[in-house]
Formats: structure tokens, sequence, C-alpha cells
């Protein structure tokens, strides 16, 4: 036999594709040509299965060799298809019958010693196995937790390349999976630690539960840093769907922890505030990865210091923040990942860093507005909470904090907020207010009396308020209303929301 075929995945952004890796072994002079698409890493397969075959021990053909991945038309890319070559070849040319690799799908990067080494994205991969119909999967070893989160699929592992040569030929066991552990209990720093700052904590507690953007001014030791990184605490966990979604993109980005158990906390992402544009929403050559919005996926973007931050990257976030994902389009094609994530900007009032009216900061009215004017209005107009915290006072910082709430408390207040909400929404597909759509609200059936938001339509004539700010403001005095226990929104909820967005609050 001279021509054998397996199946393997391809990956592009977060979508799988079953690929068909065809092997032909002709006469000839002895070469191996790749065909597909391949990227440097692939086209670089030839050496490595021709290495790692012959060091496991097998015949390697000297014949004219041609390997091709089907569809020939989508890019191929990393180092995951070399098990399925080595299979393929070993295959075609006769050391291998293929009957028991049939309608299986084989992941794997090749050592040259035939190791089998683990890669990334194969959680995502398996589960575009499973929705092609194929429930039986061989990934290395290291990746084999990760790949048994998948339902309806049989994972099986190996650690290299003669223990596939031995089950395919000998029908030798190949490993299971370890046994999944149950994830140690979710810590981290609580919000009864920040002192002070009811302003802030009251803020934090409304963005967690309605899903709301979140910019926090002040300066520095006000608790900004501190309330924002306390945020996930008092987030609810992921539910299956959204977990199964986080943990893909971390398997991509090949940052999930070991374990292979499904990412339930909301991630949390805080770039530096010299990251470029690329790292920010994504990029780099031929196919785009996730950048840090797309990792902080159903989770938590904190930009510190956010007026630091170069225009471009700052600006480069509103269309994510508008639609929920980013498109990345490269010579190679596009790229595309999910990025619904909650916002939240910290930033000093000027380039000193001292309070308004200090007698030792030197920065002109003129130099505080444009320190913070690095932080572009379209961007703002997208932010729903904005606050201005005040420097604490003595009293407040020698506080033992015994009387603050803890996240636990908080948390389960939010989450009684965000299931009314969810119950609310559920037969349209949203989940937390921030996802409703400003004319939605606007419906008879869904609109708030005038003389309740009559503040809000005088700021909206005057042109202080921009129609989108109009409609943020009404999400979050639905918000407020679901954290007060009230089936709608009354004058007093819309009145704190116009505060928490104009940074009138006291």
């Amino acid at each position: 036999m001279s021509y054998a075929k397996v199946l393997c995945v391809g990956l592009v952004g977060v979508t799988g594709h079953v690929v068909e890796v065809e092997a032909d072994l002709a006469p000839g002079l002895p070469a191996v040509v790749l065909s597909g698409l391949p990227d440097t890493a692939l086209n670089e397969a030839r050496d490595r299965v021709r290495a790692a075959i012959v060091n496991s021990g097998q015949h390697w053909p000297n014949r004219r060799i041609t390997v091709n991945l089907l569809p020939a038309t989508l890019p191929k890319h990393g180092s995951g298809f070399d098990l399925a070559i080595a299979a393929a070849l070993l295959g075609g040319s006769g050391e291998l019958p293929l009957a028991p690799l049939e309608d299986v799908v084989i992941l794997g990067e090749l050592g040259l010693d035939g190791t089998v080494r683990p890669i990334r994205g194969v959680l995502p991969m398996v589960a575009a196995a499973a929705r092609a119909g194929i429930s039986r999967v061989v990934v290395p070893v290291g990746n084999a937790a990760e790949a048994a989160v998948v339902p309806g699929v049989r994972v099986r592992a190996v650690d290299n390349l003669h223990r596939l040569v031995a089950y395919v030929r000998d029908g030798a066991a190949l490993l299971e999976p370890p046994p999944r552990q149950a994830a140690p209990p979710a810590q981290g720093p609580d919000l009864s630690e920040v002192a002070g700052q009811g302003l802030g904590r009251r803020a934090v507690e409304v963005a967690a539960a309605g899903g709301h953007h979140l910019a926090l001014l002040g300066p520095p030791g006000a608790g900004k840093t501190m309330l924002a990184e306390r945020l996930p605490s008092i987030l609810p966990e992921l539910d299956d769907d959204t977990a199964l979604e986080v943990t893909a993109l971390h398997s991509i980005a090949g940052i999930l922890p070991s374990g292979g158990d499904l990412v339930r906390r909301p991630p949390f992402q805080a770039p530096h505030h010299t990251a470029t544009v690329p790292a920010i929403v994504g990029g780099g050559s031929g196919l785009a990865r996730p950048g840090a919005v797309s990792l902080a996926h159903r989770g938590i973007l904190f930009l510190d210091e956010a007026a630091e931050f170069q225009s471009r990257a700052l600006d480069a976030l509103r269309q994510p923040l508008e639609h929920g994902r980013v498109v990345i389009n490269r010579a190679r094609g596009g790229t595309e990942y999910p990025a619904r994530v909650q916002l939240v900007l910290a930033s000093n009032p000027c380039p000193c860093a001292k309070p308004a009216g200090d007698t030792h900061c030197e920065c002109t009215p003129l130099a505080r507005r444009r320190y913070l004017s690095r932080i572009s209005g379209p961007l703002l107009d997208r932010i729903d909470v904005q606050v201005e915290l005040s420097p604490l006072r003595a009293a407040e910082l020698m506080d033992s904090g015994e009387s603050n709430e803890s996240s636990a408390e908080v948390a389960a207040r939010v989450a009684a907020a965000r299931t009314v909400a969810t119950a609310r929404w559920a037969k349209l597909g949203w989940k937390v207010n921030a996802d409703v759509p400003g004319p939605y609200l606007r419906q008879a059936r869904w609109r708030l009396p005038a003389a309740t938001t009559y503040g809000l339509r005088r700021r909206l004539d005057q042109g202080s308020l921009s129609a989108r700010g109009f409609d943020r403001i009404i999400r979050m005095a639905w918000t407020i209303s679901d954290l007060d226990g009230r089936d709608r929104p009354n004058a007093d909820d819309v009145n704190e929301a116009t505060h928490l967005r104009t940074r009138e609050a006291s």
C-alpha cells in the first residue's frame, strides 16, 4: 500500500476544523513534499518526523513522499500535525495497518527521539472533533486531562511514537487520562481589606451586578487598584458554556493551568501600560494570536495607569467593547476571537499625581485636562460607571476594617441581582443588564415613565449627555433596582446611575 490517510484538527482562531492528513509514497528520488498551506513550523515537520520514526526503531521509506493536508485551502499552522503525519507515512509504507486509527483524531508534536510533546489548543481541537461526530482522539499525555474535559469523547494518550505503533500493530493499551481532581477553593484578595471608599465599593458592586465597564479616577493610595483587583472576587463563577469558551482561549494561548479542569473563575488580565496594540487586541505574523482583551473574555481587563497607555492601544478597544469580539485580518487570512469583557480603568488625576488643591501640585488645570484627555472621549463614552475617589482620611485608614463587608457578602447580592436580570432577559438571550440594547429598553414595555427620567432627558437635550450615555445610565438604573430588590427603577435609581456615570457622586 502506498497511500494512507489519518485525521487531525487544525485551528483558525478558536475554531477547529477536521483535517485529513494524506500520505502518498511513489517511486522516484527520495523527498518529502508537504502541501495544504502549511506554515514554517509545519513545513519543518519533515525533518522532525523523519528523525522520530528512525529513532523509534521504524523503517523510513526512501521514496518520493507527498503529504497533503485537506482541505488544502485552509491555512495550517503549528506542530500539532507531527504525530498524524508520522502515522500516515508508516501506514502508507505498509509498516502499520491503519484500521485501528479509522475515525480517530491524532494530535501531537514529535521530538527527534520520538517523544510526543504537548501542544497548544487541544481543548478546542477535541471540541471540533466532537462536533464533527468523531468520538475517539489520541493526544499527548501532557494534554490528556485537558482533552478529557470535552464530553462524549473517548480520550487516549501517548508519550512516544513507539507506544502508538505498538497500539496499532499489536493492540497494546494506550495511556488513560489522569483522574480529574477537585479544583482548590478560589483564593484571592478580599473586599473587606479596602479601607473606606464607600463610593468606590458601591461602584464596584454595581459594575459586577450589571456587567458594566468601570473607570476609577483619583490620587495615589486612594484604593483604585485594590478595588479593581477585588472585582473578580464578587463575580459569579462561569457556567459550563462560558467556562468552555474561556478554557479554549487559554489553551490556545498556552496559559491553561495544569490539571485540565475548566476555568470557572472569571479571568483577570492586567497588561502593563507599555503594552502595544497587538498585545492588547491580538496580532502577530501569520495568523494572529489572541491579545489581552480576548484572554480576559468573560472576565476583567484592568488597565492600571490608563492615561499612560498608548492612545492607539486604548482606542483599539472601542470596537471590541461594542461588539464583544476582535477581528484581525492578515495576509494569510482573518482571525476572530471573542472579547466580551468588563473593562476597568484606573488613572491618576494629573502627571504629578497629587490631589486637586494640594499645595505641592504644580500641574495647571490645562495640564490636568491634557493628561486625562489621553483617554479619549469616545472610549470614556463606553464606560458606564465613572467615579472619582477622594484621598483616604486618617480615621478610615486606621479603622480595623471589621465593619467592612467581605467579598462573600457582596457576591451574594451580586448573584441575586444577576439571577433577577437573567430571568428577565433569558428569552431574549441576554444575561446581564449591560448586554441589553438601548433601543429595546426604550420600547413601550420597558420604557421608564417620563417623570422618572426627566433629569436624564434634560441632559440629553442640553447636549451634556450622548445618546449612548443615556442608554447606559438606563441600564445601570435597572442594575441598581435589581440590587435593591425593586421590580423597576425609580427616580432615585436613575439619579444614582446618573451620578455614577457623570462623576458627580459625593
